[in-house]
C-alpha cells in the first residue's frame, strides 16, 4: 500500500511539475511575443509610481497584452523593483519582455533646454522655471552670479531646477579652472573670480565671437595702465542687479553716481560678476589676443571700431554718432 501511495505521489509531483513547467514556459512565450501596437507610443512613468500601477496603464493603452503576467515576471526578476520615471519611445509590436526592459533602464527621452550666454542667474532661474518639462523645485536664493556655465542641457521630463543648476554649476567651476590652468603670463588677474568678473563684461559688450578676444586685450590693457574700466554694462547691474532689463538708455548722474558697480568712477572691477559668461568669454579673457587698443565703440555694423588714442576713438565716436542720426532721421521719416 505505501508503495502505491508513494508511486502516486510521484506521479502527482511529476504532473506538478510538467504543468509548472508548462505554464513558465507559455507565460515566457507571452512575455516574448510581438506586442500588439502597431505603432511607436510615448509612454511615461511618473515620479512616484508603484509597479502595479504602471502595468495597469500598459494594459489600458495596450502597450502590454496582460499585466499580470507582466508584473509576474518582473517579480520573478526582481525589475519591478528597478522602475525609473521618465517618458519612454516604445517602439512598434515590442514584446511584454522588451517594455520591462526599456521602463527599467532610465533610457528615456531626451529633450533639450538653452541658456544663453550673458544671462544674469535670476534670468537664468526665471527662464528654467518657464520650462514645462522640468519641476519647479527651486526654492531658495538665485545661484552666485558668474556660476551657471550657458550651454544647451539635455533633460528628461520631470527633471528637477535644483538638478540642473548644480549641473550648470559643476561645468561652470570646470571651465573657469581649465582656462585658469591655461591662462597667459602676465595678466592683471589675481584669481579665477576677477577672471570670471571680467569675462562678464566681455560677455555682454559683445555678442561676436570673433571680437571677444579684442575686447578681452581693451580691458586687460585698461587694468595694465591703471585705467578706469568705464563699461556701461556695470552700471546698469549696479541698477538692476541683473533682475530684468534697465529698459533704457543711461542717465548722467546714473554714470556720475558712485556705486561698486560703477566702472567709470570706480578703479579696476567691480566686485562680482554681472552675467553668466560662457566658456569662450572666459577663455578670451585669460588668453586675450595681442592688442594696443583701450577704447572701443559701435560702428553700425554690430561690431565695434577699436582705437589706441583718444584721437582715433573721438574720430569712431563722431562716425557712430552720425550712424545713430541718420538711424533717428529714417525711422522718422518712416
Amino acid at each position: 500500500m505505501f508503495r502505491h501511495i508513494a508511486s502516486n505521489a510521484i506521479t502527482l509531483l511529476i504532473v506538478a511539475m510538467t504543468m509548472a513547467g508548462g505554464i513558465i514556459a507559455w507565460g515566457t512565450a507571452q512575455m516574448r511575443a510581438p506586442g500588439p501596437i502597431a505603432e511607436d507610443v510615448v509612454f511615461e512613468v511618473k515620479a512616484g509610481d508603484r509597479f502595479q500601477a504602471v502595468s495597469e496603464r500598459l494594459e489600458e493603452v495596450g502597450l502590454i497584452s496582460s499585466g499580470t503576467i507582466f508584473r509576474i515576471a518582473a517579480r520573478n526578476s526582481g525589475d519591478d523593483e528597478k522602475l525609473k520615471f521618465g517618458e519612454y519611445k516604445v517602439p512598434a509590436y515590442s514584446s511584454m519582455e522588451e517594455v520591462l526592459a526599456l521602463i527599467t533602464s532610465g533610457r528615456a527621452l531626451a529633450y533639450q533646454v538653452t541658456v544663453p550666454e550673458g544671462l544674469t542667474s535670476w534670468q537664468v532661474i526665471q527662464l528654467l522655471k518657464e520650462e514645462p518639462l522640468l519641476v519647479d523645485d527651486w526654492d531658495q536664493q538665485e545661484p552666485p552670479e558668474g556660476s551657471l556655465a550657458p550651454d544647451t542641457y539635455s533633460i528628461s521630463k520631470g527633471d528637477a531646477i535644483s538638478s540642473l543648476v548644480r549641473r550648470m554649476t559643476l561645468a561652470q567651476h570646470k571651465n573657469l579652472t581649465e582656462a585658469w590652468e591655461l591662462r597667459a603670463e602676465g595678466l592683471p588677474l589675481k584669481s579665477p573670480d576677477e577672471a570670471l568678473t571680467l569675462a562678464s563684461i566681455v560677455e555682454k559688450e559683445t555678442g561676436i565671437a570673433e571680437e571677444r578676444g579684442i575686447v578681452a586685450s581693451v580691458f586687460i590693457n585698461r587694468l595694465n595702465r591703471g585705467m578706469k574700466l568705464q563699461t556701461d554694462p556695470t552700471v546698469i547691474y549696479g541698477i538692476t542687479k541683473g533682475k530684468g532689463v534697465l529698459g533704457r538708455g543711461l542717465y548722467l548722474s546714473e554714470l556720475r553716481n558712485k556705486t561698486e558697480y560703477n566702472t567709470y568712477v570706480i578703479e579696476g572691477l567691480p566686485p562680482t560678476p554681472i552675467a553668466n559668461p560662457g566658456k569662450a568669454a572666459i577663455q578670451a579673457v585669460l588668453n586675450p589676443s595681442e592688442s594696443n587698443f583701450v577704447f572701443f565703440v559701435a560702428d553700425g555694423t554690430g561690431g565695434h571700431a577699436f582705437a589706441e588714442t583718444i584721437n582715433e576713438h573721438n574720430k569712431n565716436v563722431r562716425n557712430w554718432r552720425k550712424i545713430e542720426a541718420e538711424r533717428r532721421k529714417k525711422k522718422a521719416d518712416n
